[in-house]
């Protein structure tokens, strides 16, 4: 494209500083939030004033601000099982059949000990709450074993079969919570039996302990993608697969081991929405909302570029606007889904913005261009 004596064009980057990715990210979030602007005109209010509630009360309410960390831990767990298998040039998009049954087995284990049946002794909760935290990650694992199973085993599509699996285990919870299935309430309201008050996640700050196993899941997953041998063979074999057995990586234990621990963060995942947050502390009848926000996990691990430590802040804005979209639905008495739209829209710019990833626009002077050649041909 020519604009005058200048002319643009696109080359391919070498390499993406991370400057440049966090200023590519800004751009694509400031974008998104111009675009989203126009709904807000259509429905005849503010854009101004409508983002200045969502920030305000998603960031700096004392109600907001939990609701926000909560959906914050919740989205990084998400991310970081998305991260781990794309690292290794994978896609898990099962994130929510893996929180969805780690959940079940952490209830499972409330249920064996007789946590549903009113007026019945259990054990204290030092010893009952770990082996939760336990089961909901080996509940995780197990479904995401079975994806890196088949694809190391058989070169099975991941994508195909975390899509099924996620089918499966929707209705499998809801078998389990609903019609007489063993999980459900007593008052028959089509979710689980809730957790006593002695078996509540301890809480600092109105935030459930959960939000140690995310920044510590994210501390470890830098350390072994930059500095340990596993992090470097999960890495080459995300470059080429072929290379990687080559060098002696074997092409079936990378898969399985990926999946299973992307399945272990979504399993705990699903343990701190629905065993941990307050408010909640059942596996409530809306629990496929929680199931589609686990996909925005993806869009975290995309922008952040599979970077543990990258992902935090990006996950950090994600829960804010979701909580501050649906309160400013009511707060201003628009129409169901603000919060989804808003969502919508901020992941369709990110990805769009991911073209900048790789490529950059180059201003070139034609003039310098033709003077440089004149110069050369004097010379010659």
């Amino acid at each position: 494209m020519r604009l005058g004596s200048y002319r643009l064009e696109l080359k391919k980057r070498r390499v993406l500083r991370p400057w440049q990715a966090l200023l590519n990210a800004v751009m694509a979030i400031v974008a998104a939030l111009f675009l989203f602007g126009f709904i807000f005109i259509l429905a005849g209010l503010n854009p101004i004033d409508a983002y200045q509630r969502i920030f305000s009360y998603a960031f700096f309410n004392e109600f907001g601000l939990p609701l926000t960390v909560n959906r914050f831990v919740f989205l990084l767990l998400c991310t970081y099982a998305f991260i781990i298998p794309f690292r290794a040039g994978l896609w898990n998009i099962g994130m929510t059949g893996q929180l969805y049954i780690g959940a079940l087995l952490a209830y499972g284990v409330f249920y064996a000990f007789d946590v549903n049946q009113l007026n019945t002794p259990h054990p204290p909760a030092i010893l009952l709450l770990p082996l939760a935290v336990l089961g909901a990650a080996v509940g995780g694992a197990l479904i995401g074993a079975i994806a890196g199973y088949l694809k190391g085993k058989y070169n099975t599509n991941e994508i195909v079969v975390t899509m099924m699996l996620n089918f499966m285990a929707f209705w499998f919870v809801s078998f389990m919570i609903k019609d007489g299935g063993i999980f459900m309430n007593a008052g028959g309201r089509g979710e689980s039996f809730e957790l006593p008050d002695a078996l509540h996640m301890p809480l600092l700050f109105d935030v459930p302990i959960t939000i140690f196993f995310a920044l510590a899941a994210g501390l470890f997953l830098y350390y072994l993608f930059s500095r340990m041998r596993l992090g470097f063979e999960i890495r080459a074999y995300g470059q080429n697969p072929n290379a990687a057995a080559y060098a002696g990586i074997s092409r079936f234990r990378v898969p399985v081991l990926v999946f299973v621990m992307g399945g272990v963060l979504a399993g705990l995942a699903g343990y701190h929405y629905f065993a941990a947050v307050p408010g909640v502390y059942k596996i409530a009848r809306n629990y496929a909302f929680f199931g589609d926000m686990a996909f925005y996990g993806i869009i975290c691990g995309l922008i952040s570029q599979g970077n543990p430590l990258g992902a935090v802040p990006v996950a950090f804005l994600f829960g804010g606007l979701s909580v501050g979209g649906r309160f400013v639905q009511g707060a201003l008495g628009m129409s169901f889904g603000v919060d989804y739209a808003l969502l919508g829209v901020l992941m369709i710019t990110l990805v769009a913005f991911q073209f900048f990833y790789r490529y950059k626009i180059v201003v070139v002077n034609t003039n310098r261009e033709k003077a440089d050649v004149g110069v050369l041909g004097t010379k010659s």
